[in-house]
């Protein structure tokens, strides 16, 4: 078993990147460019490694490796995504990694890509890169390739004695558990449970008993062994279930309009931990989006126009729409999902006002933007 962060250091220690791993401060896939770019790599690195593993890790300055760390990241079918650009297409996984030093909220993206050893190229066209396209890592950059596109294996020695360094023990587990309790005193009941003799997960949270069934908020929830967290949220609802061979979390997101909010079920996650020593994850999407009266609708519509416009000009905004615009992000997602598409448009628009109004209305932003990813891929 792989200790993931001890991969991460690993790999920022090979010397700088080349054409087994990349490194990334941040990786965009909120528009066409940026998801242009990431599929250009992910090629890349699967024809320039077809019988290894290779690597991009996220959230590192490129000039002195750095760790800086970035949010929190939910895949929401990344591999939904490579799937529909890739002829051949490798497995991709993305993983959040824990490092100490970094701030509650913020971890190290692992991206590992397993290839197929057969020829992947781009399937259709993306922002300036046509399908059928070929990209190789030539050092450190993903380049296209024309012609002598014969892939060889020339980097499974080296990459398999960096994953042999990177496995775990029992001391780098038990130590991971006694940190993980010591982060999360606070009245968070940390807790954790063993499965088959050889994985821990631990968890913890506020606690709240609804009836017969227990909730979690302030949610922080950890596979020790990889270093790797399943989720986080300071702000979502989460139900925990486990029986001997299943971790199981189903997530809930709070919305409404006016004020009247409601809990709905966004997604549950199951791990199935087996007997050799390997566990499979599994995530089934749950939301259903609420329904309103379209009267209504318009009415909160046309206010939050006036609100985003505002954000947009850097008008004044009167006390009231202060209080609004720490839901405007989930309130024009909700109009969106019932039928008011220039609300998607102008959810868009207002992302880089909201980052410098509010913590919380960029909080509740990203929050909205990641159930629309979901639901796309979903």
């Amino acid at each position: 078993m792989i200790n993931k962060r001890l991969l991460v250091k690993n790999l920022l220690a090979h010397n700088d990147e080349n054409s087994f791993y990349d490194k990334k401060l941040r990786l965009n896939l909120g528009n066409k460019e940026g998801k242009a770019k990431f599929l250009k790599h992910i090629c890349a690195l699967s024809n320039s490694n077809p019988k290894n593993n290779s690597y991009i890790v996220v959230g590192i300055m490129d000039h002195d490796n750095d760790i800086i760390g970035v949010d929190f990241f939910d895949d929401a079918k990344l591999q939904n995504l490579v799937n529909a650009y890739l002829d051949n297409p490798p497995l991709v996984l993305y993983e959040n990694i824990h490092f100490p030093h970094l701030p509650d909220g913020k971890v190290v993206g692992l991206v590992t890509i397993k290839p197929t050893e057969a020829l992947t190229t781009l399937r259709k066209n993306i922002w300036k890169y046509y399908g059928g396209s070929v990209f190789f890592r030539e050092g450190s950059t993903s380049a296209p390739r024309a012609f002598d596109v014969d892939i060889k294996d020339i980097n499974s020695k080296v990459v398999m004695e960096i994953e042999k360094h990177a496995r775990n023990n029992i001391e780098l587990t038990l130590a991971g558990v006694v940190d993980f309790v010591q982060r999360h005193h606070d009245g968070l009941n940390p807790q954790y449970k063993v499965f088959k003799e050889s994985f821990v997960v631990c968890w913890a949270g506020v606690e709240k008993k609804v009836k017969d069934r227990i909730y979690y908020s302030r949610v922080d929830i950890e596979l020790v062994n990889e270093h790797v967290k399943l989720f986080y949220s300071a702000y979502d609802e989460v139900e925990i279930q486990f029986d001997p061979n299943h971790f199981r979390l189903i997530e809930y997101v709070k919305l409404g309009l006016n004020n009247i909010d409601k809990y709905y079920p966004l997604e549950q996650i199951d791990l199935q931990f087996d007997n050799n020593g390997s566990y499979q994850m599994n995530s089934v999407f749950l939301f259903e989006p609420p329904v309103f009266e379209k009267t209504l609708l318009h009415h909160i519509m046309n206010a939050q126009k006036t609100i985003a416009q505002k954000l947009l000009t850097n008008k004044t905004l009167t006390s009231a729409q202060k209080k609004e615009v720490e839901t405007l992000s989930p309130t024009l997602m909700l109009c969106y999902l019932n039928g008011f598409q220039e609300a998607k448009e102008l959810l868009f628009s207002v992302q880089n006002p909201l980052r410098d109004c509010s913590s919380v209305a960029y909080q509740n932003h990203k929050d909205a933007m990641r159930i629309l990813r979901k639901i796309k891929y979903n």
